[in-house]
């Protein structure tokens, strides 16, 4: 291969200009991202507060108190109930809506494309606001209740444990279906009309086409949005924190919620625990998606 005057090839300058373009980016991803993640790793291993931080004794005293706090197992527990009940039912329901706006014979599908993402146009605190008026003991789902006949008195959901709970799920669902589902709809723009075609053909069932085919083909994203859903859900704030305050009882508080309350919301800052039940957050997130990433590989 031809040097230049300056004695480098032309390989050598495309790398070099490469790493040029690569530099500045991956700079600002260790010190924006990497730096802050070691960081916050060794404030784990201390306690006190703000600039009277010192070293614990045990090192890892924070990780052994996690498993003792009552509270935070409490919000474990409550956010892997969000977990098992919201996920699979928004991810069905995204897959099936995207299914049938993906129809080319639906009249206005841009209409119904647009009401069904309109949620996620929303800001979180305003989402989690209007539920909150909603379902509050002088609210509209109680006016209509009453109106109808189906209860006697107001219901008081957001100060039952197992209402409030439903409330939150109900929530997460109408905010995060229509985001999904645009995943999906791109999914199912990619598979050749052919192949729908061929099934047609062959005598294939709605059913069977979609189950056989459809599925089948969109295993990737399917798998993306889990590994998405999953990242969200157990990191899964502003409901908790805006809807329905983590209570009644810290019955609905999640896992972020209670990490917020021990760094801002408790009058005295605990970083360093803070900090520890962070990493137990991130070990949560790399080993579901390590799961879902080996269960959706289908290469041999």
């Amino acid at each position: 291969m031809k040097k230049s005057s300056r004695g480098l090839t032309l390989q050598a300058k495309q790398k070099a200009a490469g790493w040029v373009f690569l530099t500045p980016a991956t700079a600002l991803i260790c010190i924006m991202s990497f730096w802050p993640i070691i960081q916050a790793f060794i404030m784990s291993m201390k306690t006190g507060s703000s600039a009277n931080m010192k070293w614990n004794s045990p090192l890892f005293n924070n990780y052994a108190r996690m498993w003792q706090d009552k509270i935070f197992m409490k919000t474990v527990g409550n956010t892997f109930l969000y977990l098992i009940i919201q996920v699979p039912i928004m991810l069905i329901l995204a897959i099936l809506l995207a299914q049938l706006l993906n129809n080319k014979d639906l009249k206005f599908r841009g209409l119904f494309r647009t009401m069904v993402f309109l949620p996620c146009a929303t800001s979180l605190v305003s989402y989690s606001l209007i539920f909150k008026s909603l379902f509050a003991r002088d609210g509209l789902v109680n006016a209509i209740l009453l109106k109808l006949g189906i209860v006697s008195n107001y219901v008081d959901f957001l100060g039952n444990e197992t209402w409030a709970k439903v409330i939150l799920i109900i929530a997460l669902i109408w905010r995060w279906t229509g985001y999904n589902m645009v995943f999906y709809l791109a999914g199912l723009q990619n598979i050749e009309y052919s192949v729908y075609e061929a099934a047609k053909i062959d005598g294939a069932s709605g059913w069977k086409t979609f189950w056989h085919i459809t599925v089948p083909l969109l295993r990737p994203t399917i798998v993306m949005t889990f590994i998405m859903s999953i990242n969200g859900t157990l990191q899964l704030f502003d409901e908790s924190m805006n809807l329905t305050k983590g209570g009644p009882a810290n019955s609905t508080m999640t896992m972020s919620h209670y990490i917020y309350n021990n760094s801002f919301g408790q009058g005295v800052a605990n970083f360093g625990y803070a900090s520890a039940l962070s990493f137990f957050i991130f070990i949560l997130v790399a080993i579901l998606a390590f799961i879902n990433l080996k269960v959706g590989d289908t290469r041999d």
